[in-house]
Formats: C-alpha cells, sequence, structure tokens
C-alpha cells in the first residue's frame, strides 16, 4: 500500500497530499466508492453539500471501521445557504454522521451575491468552536482572496481550485501561496482531456507509468493537495501509487509548459449558480 505524504497547513493540521474525490459520484453509488477508496489506502475523503452525496460518505465512514482521527474529510457550503452558512454546516455534519470535519470550505465566492467575506467570517466561528479543524475557500481568484484577507482573523488553510496542465492558474497560486493558503487542485487530470498530451505519454512511457500517475506527480512535485476522483478500484490503487513517482525538474517544467488556458469548470468571477 502505498504511502500519501502529507502538508502541514498554516494552522498545523496535517492534510494528506492526496485525496479521494467524490464530485459527480452518484449518492447511490458513493458508499461503496468510498468503501473502496478506503481500502485502497486512502485517507483524505473531498465531497460538498452540492453533490448530495455527505450521507453516502458517511455512511462508509461507519462501515470502514477506521479510526476517526485517522481521518480527513473535507465538505463545502452551497452557493445557495452563504445566508446561513452555520445550519447548513450542521446539516453536513448530520448527514456525514461526523462530530467535525477536517476541513470545511466556502465553495464558491458568487461575488454577485456579495456574501463571502460575511460567509468567511462565520467560518472562522465554526472553527473556533471546534466544528471543523481547518477552514478554507474554493475557486477564489485574487480578488475574492484580497477581499477575504482584508477582514480576516483567519487566513484561510486552504484554496481549492481548478488546475491541471493546461489550466494552471499562476497568480491565484502565487497569490495564494505568499499568504501561506494552501493549494489543492480539483480536475487534476483536466477530465481526462490532458493525458493525451505526447509530453504526458511520452513520459509515461519513460517511467512505465501511466498518464494519469505522471500527471498526478507533477501537481505532488509542486506541492500541491490533489484529488483524483474514479469509481474503478483498478484506477483508485494506480492513482495511489503515482506517490511512488517521482519526476526530474526539466520533467515537471515540460508539463507546466502545457499551460493553454483551458478552464473546464465554471469562471469564479461570474459563477452564479445556487447548487440547491
Amino acid at each position: 500500500m502505498a504511502t500519501v505524504p502529507a502538508i502541514e497547513l498554516n494552522n498545523s493540521v496535517s492534510i494528506p497530499q492526496l485525496g479521494f474525490g467524490v464530485f459527480q459520484v452518484p449518492p447511490a453509488e458513493t458508499q461503496r466508492a468510498v468503501e473502496a477508496a478506503l481500502e485502497a489506502g486512502y485517507r483524505h475523503i473531498d465531497t460538498a453539500a452540492a453533490y448530495r452525496n455527505e450521507s453516502g460518505v458517511g455512511a462508509a465512514l461507519k462501515a470502514s471501521g477506521i479510526a476517526r482521527e485517522d481521518l480527513f474529510i473535507t465538505t463545502k457550503l452551497r452557493n445557495g445557504e452563504q445566508s446561513m452558512a452555520r445550519k447548513a454546516f450542521d446539516n453536513s455534519l448530520q448527514g456525514l454522521g461526523l462530530d467535525y470535519v477536517d476541513l470545511y470550505l466556502i465553495h464558491w465566492p458568487v461575488p454577485a451575491q456579495n456574501l463571502y467575506v460575511q460567509v468567511w467570517k462565520e467560518l472562522e466561528k465554526i472553527q473556533a468552536d471546534g466544528g471543523s479543524r481547518a477552514v478554507g475557500v474554493s475557486n477564489f481568484l485574487p480578488e475574492h482572496l484580497e477581499a477575504v484577507l482584508a477582514a480576516a482573523d483567519l487566513v484561510p488553510a486552504v484554496n481549492q481550485i481548478e488546475i491541471h496542465p493546461t489550466l494552471q492558474q499562476a497568480e491565484t497560486v502565487e497569490l495564494s501561496r505568499k499568504h501561506g493558503i494552501a493549494i489543492e487542485a480539483y480536475s487534476p487530470l483536466g477530465q481526462g482531456a490532458d493525458l493525451n498530451h505526447a509530453t504526458v505519454t511520452d513520459l509515461a512511457a519513460k517511467h512505465n507509468a501511466t498518464p494519469a500517475q505522471i500527471v498526478l506527480a507533477w501537481h505532488l512535485a509542486q506541492g500541491s493537495i490533489v484529488i483524483p476522483k474514479t469509481v474503478s478500484p483498478e484506477r483508485m490503487a494506480e492513482n495511489l501509487a503515482s506517490t511512488d513517482l517521482t519526476l526530474a525538474p526539466d520533467e515537471v517544467n515540460a508539463i507546466t509548459a502545457l499551460e493553454a488556458g483551458n478552464r473546464i469548470g465554471a469562471d469564479p468571477a461570474t459563477a452564479a449558480f445556487t447548487q440547491m
């Protein structure tokens, strides 16, 4: 079983650098998928209220018998519940069947609502009350981070954003890291689209690895947290094995050179869906 490295967040909480994401995993399939991930060796599970599968994650955690302190669980606040963050958080805890989570994130800034700074102050209280060991943000661009930091007593621990070889968000990454905010990459493989580049496939052949392992190793080499998603036990094991793969600096640079601005998800500057 692969040994997953850990990163220390800015409040000294330790987070496994490679996790298992359940975005787009149907609620009816979530328990089975998470049980398989835990069996494979994952201890970091990332969900969100908007995914509607927190209860499946919770059922898998309970069935696993793994000690709570050996797990790292992340969930996120829905856009449509930003005005009732504490109640939404309590509902997430209930769905997960947990007394606390390890990381709670504002899922999107939704600048049209202009609530995200107010919401951040509520997340600070949630952490202070022991509801979450760390709090952070997701999909926050530099202007959103600057607004939060101007009002914050706590600096966000994490900014979870879309990053893959053809979308790297360098400005957001640089500002986040300048303030000690860890970067967590979602859609880390470009939802599969970035695996067919010759740079990636050539490195896969050179290292006797899969293209997915090469791209995940690229993320890990930069110190990012990464949460690939799959419901295949074989690919779960394959993704975990990327922690044993070391890329040379020139190989990392070759993948970094694939930047093309290819955003797959919504633009955080304008995204305004409710997730309800």
